[in-house]
């Protein structure tokens, strides 16, 4: 749709003639099964030209996998409302894109389909707004990841409308009009529907084969249904999830070509391979961005009553001495008994993939925080660093649950009296200016053994830096001094605001369909100056001065600033700044630095 995959074809992996004659098997499409009838060990075919026959099985699988969800609200059914599951589908979304000027899209659901088609529906040139019940995109990660990817979204210009249910549609003389339940009106040239899944399973429950709890087809360890003669596979099936022994669905293709595999030899040899079950590993891209997921994030281990720890780490994809090393935050939740790991979540930009298979294999095989630790990687500065992100997560935890750290949770923090704390800043005074949390005594690491005294010993400490590492490093010198209660907030400040500073309110479509997000045509930033004064600046003001260009690239936390802040203070009368950086927060640090400085962004 994006046109990122210019032949429609190469979508396909097989045609019916070619994988019949490969493996001689008789493929007979356009050709519906209409009913199931175990006792004759039979099925019901209608064909295409409405005819019906009757086939006989030993054994049969079912594969009838899942419909979009499209609920009987009123208008849905008008023209320019799509759901995108199939070929089909893609093909009616592409063509409605070459037949109307499509300025405005709404995506109704935040999921990983709905993220993807924001990105390449905007790249067709549309404006794009995402509608979304929860209070935030992304389900399978938790609220401060997705924060994180909230933050990159509307860097992109995406409007975000969370916690907003939709009631029906209109269709109106200048195009489509989606109507939220609280009476606000959204217009659209086009609406996209990714709300979710159903298994079909008509064809199962009509020929009485059991249904489980989540309303999949049940099937046992060897994917046999109710009916021992009949099997079932893929998106229609329920399974129990590894970690918390209850049937769950699981809509992923890695797993379903798992099954149908074991169902294979299962249905020729007899029942001799068990399924052991999927945990969920996913990857989605969105706009720049690379989001992950594996195991159960820590809102599901809270609904599922089941104890958990968590470590969040901020880390680069490679050495940061080596070009474009992209930072990557990492979120993973364990057991307080054990370690067992139990969930892992990454949002970053290069090297997610291989990190999340990584944490996906711990947690399959029932591995532990301290196994994270003992992974062995291939490690060269284009790749990795000699202390590999994942291994970091391991020591992290490591020292939580030895209690060498105390870890202070972004909502601890949030919900914490503060003046019954002594919240200390450990970063630089410059870090320090450019903003704090409100009543945060700052002392840096450095300084820590010269100004302990400053800090009471009579109530909790609460510290926090960029990330999280300074934060440790003086908490350890904290507790080896002899306080008592000291705490570390996990993640850091950069976690810390991207988890509570409120999102901006929507802003309304321009009606221009211009939807690039290049700086000097599209302003989204929330402190800019008019569209048209920006763009008279990055035009005619600034290429008449001499650039001093800085290469921030790879620097972890506090590093590009300070860049910044040297650099300016050399800049002579004439010449402008150009940075160059690779941390998808130093523009706005960069930005809020200008603010107090009085130099222009």
């Amino acid at each position: 749709i994006g046109g990122v995959i210019a032949e429609r074809e190469k979508l396909f992996v097989q045609t019916p003639e070619a994988f019949g004659k490969r493996f001689n098997i008789d493929v007979r499409i356009r050709s519906e099964v209409v009913a199931i009838h175990p006792a004759k060990k039979t099925v019901d075919i209608r064909t295409s030209d409405g005819k019906t026959y009757t086939e006989s099985y030993d054994k049969l699988l079912l594969s009838p996998g899942a419909s979009p969800v499209r609920p009987p609200l009123p208008g849905i059914d008008n023209e320019g409302i799509f759901t995108l599951r199939n070929v089909n589908d893609t093909d009616a979304i592409k063509n409605y894109l070459q037949r109307h000027e499509v300025k405005r899209a709404v995506i109704i659901g935040a999921g990983f389909i709905g993220l993807e088609m924001a990105e390449n529906l905007q790249e067709a040139g549309a404006e794009v707004a995402v509608v979304e019940m929860a209070n935030q995109v992304m389900a399978p990660i938790d609220f401060s990841m997705a924060s994180l990817v909230h933050e990159h979204l509307l860097q992109k210009g995406v409007q975000l409308y969370l916690e907003k249910a939709v009631a029906s549609f209109e269709r109106t003389a200048s195009g489509l009009e989606v109507i939220f339940k609280s009476g606000e009106r959204l217009p659209a040239d086009m609406v996209l529907l990714s709300i979710g899944v159903r298994p079909n399973t008509s064809l199962a429950t009509d020929a009485g084969l059991e249904v489980g709890e989540m309303r999949g087809i049940k099937v046992n360890d060897y994917l046999q249904t109710s009916d021992e003669h009949i099997y079932a596979v893929g998106d229609a099936i329920e399974f129990r999830h590894p970690l918390t022994g209850k049937p769950w669905l699981n809509y992923l293709a890695g797993p379903a070509n798992r099954q149908a595999r074991i169902v294979a030899d299962n249905m020729v040899f007899g029942n001799k391979i068990p399924y052991e079950g999927a945990i969920g590993t996913s990857i989605a891209k969105v706009f720049d961005m690379t989001v992950a997921a594996s195991g159960l994030p820590a809102k599901r281990l809270k609904q599922a009553g089941i104890d958990y720890l968590s470590a969040t780490i901020h880390s680069g994809s490679h050495a940061g001495y080596y070009p474009d090393a992209l930072q990557m935050s990492i979120k993973i939740t364990f057991s307080p008994a054990d370690g067992k790991l139990l969930g892992a979540q990454i949002v970053g930009y290069s090297g997610v993939d291989k990190r999340i298979d990584e944490f996906s294999q711990v947690i399959k095989h029932n591995g532990t925080v301290y196994d994270l630790m003992a992974l062995e990687q291939a490690y060269a500065p284009p790749f990795s660093s000699a202390k590999d992100p994942v291994a970091v997560t391991g020591y992290v935890a490591g020292n939580i649950l030895n209690g060498k750290m105390q870890p202070l949770y972004w909502r601890e923090l949030q919900a914490a009296d503060w003046s019954k704390v002594t919240l200390v800043d450990v970063r630089t005074p410059d870090e320090f200016a450019l903003g704090a949390l409100k009543g945060a005594v700052n002392i840096p690491l450095d300084d820590m053994r010269d100004r302990m005294k400053e800090i009471p010993r009579d109530k909790p400490v609460y510290l926090y830096c960029g990330v999280g590492l300074r934060g440790y490093l003086a908490s350890n010198i904290l507790l080896q001094n002899g306080y008592k209660e000291v705490k570390n907030l996990i993640g850091g400040l950069k976690l810390y605001k991207a988890a509570t500073t409120p999102l901006p309110e929507p802003k309304e479509f321009s009606n221009s369909g211009s939807s690039s997000s290049d700086s000097s045509k599209v302003d989204h930033s929330e402190h800019s100056k008019d569209s048209a004064e920006a763009y008279t600046i990055a035009s005619s003001v600034i290429p008449s001065m001499r650039a001093i260009k800085v290469d921030a690239c790879g620097i972890s936390c506090p590093g590009p600033i300070m860049k910044l802040k040297k650099s300016m203070e050399e800049l002579a009368d004439g010449e402008r700044l150009e940075i160059v950086a690779t941390d998808a927060g130093f523009p706005r640090d960069a930005e809020a630095w200008c603010q107090t400085t009085g130099n222009r962004f």
